[in-house]
């Protein structure tokens, strides 16, 4: 069946398919885009013959997920249905059976809401310019038939053979015994973590280990401090040596150190860079613009070659298959290796902190001591009408203090001191997105304030 134009593109965003669930929504929907999304994995120099799916713990995520696969067959393609899983259990689905992939998500979304996220074989990206802008076409016009033979749809649990992999993925022969506090947030990290910590030398206290996609306790998004509380209480009262916390589809991982301090996702990317390299010389590394200047100073410092992108998983996927890097972090906390198809794994970068804390005697506060140079801001959204006008305006107050300025994702201007902030405009909503970073904490606040006082005037 056709569609308009404005539901389709309402739901069909940059990177992935989201939007609530009963009225953006439904099984007819997805099942329209599974078998648009068939059709397109069926042509081109790499023509797939099955699909690998799998799905979160939202209510709503088995009829989704049984509907696209509906959808899929009846374009003649076959089915593997993986059941519950993790995002990036998912993305080792498609690597394993190099077959394309849906995984059915709205990641830290509220409950309401739905998704896919949709990849090719091996894990490889599907955005906008890889494939949803054909399936909004045809989701528009509407998708043609199919007068084949309809496909099959079989059931295959990869999560053992999930584990395995990434365990093996990190060198942890050296891992002293750790006790690790894991906040899942009632997402999918309470299925994964299980199953990849049984085999470590891990005192596991957990905390909202039980799925449940109403999020009884906390959004599950770790990016927002209030979500943290629960894990930084437990981490203290526990005496645990770190903490974890996952995003709803557990692609995302937030470290705690043993105070019940947060570890920036820039420090953690810094880590796990100088272990690549250390096993790799030379290597690239990939990091987002918003992400610390410590990443690129110590990826420099040790050899290796930093590479700068724009914010975005597409764009870090895409410059590292075109760099061969080896690893890539994101501000964000979404942490890219090349030995996992290129794609993102917060349970990797969990396993590359333990294993660095665990094969020394110092504790996490001490070992990341070192990556964190720098004072941030982190992400401060503002409302505005005109997000253009108001970076002029910051610009024009910064003229002549600014060393530089590059508008590589926004703007960046670069202060004497090796100071910076960057300003960026949301795709998707009247935002403009300010980033600051300095030498110390007084010098971000003062930036900070001076900044969002030009834009909020």
């Amino acid at each position: 069946m056709a569609r308009s134009a404005e539901s389709v593109a309402a739901v069909v965003k940059a990177y992935d398919v989201r939007g609530v669930v009963g009225d953006q929504i439904d099984a007819d929907f997805v099942r329209e885009v599974g078998a648009s999304f068939a059709r397109l994995v069926r042509g081109g120099e790499n023509p797939a013959s099955r699909i690998v799916i799998g799905h979160d713990m939202r209510e709503s995520s088995p009829e989704l997920s049984r509907a696209f696969a509906d959808g899929v067959t009846a374009q003649g393609l076959d089915v593997v249905h993986i059941g519950l899983a993790s995002t990036d259990q998912l993305y080792f689905a498609s690597g394993l059976l190099d077959a394309p992939g849906a995984m059915f998500t709205a990641s830290h979304n509220p409950a309401r809401y739905n998704g896919i996220k949709l990849c090719r074989a091996g894990a490889k990206p599907v955005g906008q310019e890889t494939g949803l802008g054909t399936i909004t076409a045809e989701l528009v016009s509407g998708v043609p038939a199919y007068d084949g033979a309809p496909g099959t749809i079989t059931e295959q649990d990869v999560l053992d053979d999930y584990a395995s992999f990434v365990r093996g993925l990190v060198d942890l022969s050296t891992l002293r015994r750790l006790k690790v506090a894991v906040d899942a947030g009632n997402g999918m990290g309470g299925h994964t973590v299980p199953a990849v910590f049984d085999a470590l030398p891990v005192d596991l206290v957990p905390l909202y280990f039980e799925l449940d996609g109403t999020f009884p306790n906390h959004e599950a998004n770790p990016l927002d401090p209030a979500n943290l509380v629960d894990l930084q209480q437990l981490v203290r009262e526990s005496g645990a040596d770190v903490g974890l916390a996952f995003d709803g589809d557990a692609d995302r991982c937030f470290v705690v150190d043993e105070r019940g301090e947060p570890v920036t996702p820039s420090a953690v990317t810094a880590l796990v860079a100088a272990r690549e390299l250390a096993k790799q010389p030379g290597s690239t590394i990939i990091h987002n613009l918003i992400t610390s200047r410590v990443v690129p100073e110590l990826v420099t410092e040790l050899g290796g070659e930093p590479v700068r992108t724009r914010v975005g998983h597409s764009f870090i996927k895409q410059r590292m298959a075109e760099t061969g890097a080896v690893f890539g972090g994101e501000h964000s906390a979404h942490y890219y290796f090349r030995d996992f198809w290129g794609a993102d794994s917060g349970m990797l970068a969990a396993l590359h902190v333990l294993a660095a804390l665990g094969g020394q005697d110092r504790p996490l506060s001490e070992l990341m001591s070192s990556y964190e140079r720098y004072a941030a801001s982190g992400e401060l959204n503002s409302t505005v009408a005109d997000a253009a006008a108001r970076t002029d305006a910051v610009l024009a107050a910064f003229a002549d203090r600014a060393e530089s300025v590059d508008r590589l994702d926004g703007v960046t201007v670069n202060l004497p001191g090796n100071a910076w902030f960057n300003l960026r405009a949301s795709n998707t909503e009247p935002l403009l997105r300010l980033n600051v970073e300095a030498r110390t904490a007084e010098e971000v606040d003062s930036l900070a304030t001076e900044i969002l006082a030009i834009v909020r005037s």
